[in-house]
């Protein structure tokens, strides 16, 4: 089995970073790139415990389709999804958030395994890891810029009405 392990720093407060990292909306927006849709399931706005979400999306020049389960949740601090179908033999996402010093840590466990065996093994070592953590840099980054946005337009709000 494959992992990758990120810790993105950002400064903003747990539940806006929590949910923006639950945002079928804003996840569409950060894979812009791959076509990636919501077509079944929860297909906008905030995904729930015990909710499916299907992902149809082009990957490798080959559109795909997707389906996890968030198996557990406890807001704001985690969450985890589990694939139920699609193109992997296992894929499990754990999305874990602390405050520390003025900042959200959000960390992304991501273990998942190829079909085919020892080819599927090679597939990853060579290609799939690699891809799998950019898209998730691409997804984390665009999840950073939003909760820092949101964080700074509030502050601003907040000194406005303070002077």
């Amino acid at each position: 089995m494959s992992r990758i392990y990120l810790e993105t720093y950002i400064n903003a407060d747990l539940q806006t970073v929590f949910d923006l990292a639950r945002n079928i909306d804003l996840h569409q927006e950060s894979t812009s790139k791959t076509h990636e849709k919501a077509i079944a399931g929860r297909t906008s706005g905030l995904i729930e415990e015990n909710e499916t979400v299907t992902w149809r999306a082009k990957h490798l020049g080959v559109y795909q389709n997707l389906t996890t389960k968030i198996i557990s949740m406890e807001k704001p601090h985690q969450f985890t999804d589990e694939m139920q179908k699609g193109a992997f033999k296992s894929l499990r996402h754990q999305h874990i958030f602390r405050y520390v010093n003025g900042n959200t840590v959000m960390t992304d466990i991501f273990e998942f395994e190829s079909p085919l065996g020892i080819i599927g093994k090679g597939f990853n070592t060579i290609f799939l890891k690699n891809y799998l953590k950019n898209f998730l840099l691409e997804r984390n980054r665009l999840i950073k810029t939003k909760a820092e946005s949101i964080t700074a337009s509030s502050n601003l709000t907040s000194h406005e009405v303070a002077t």
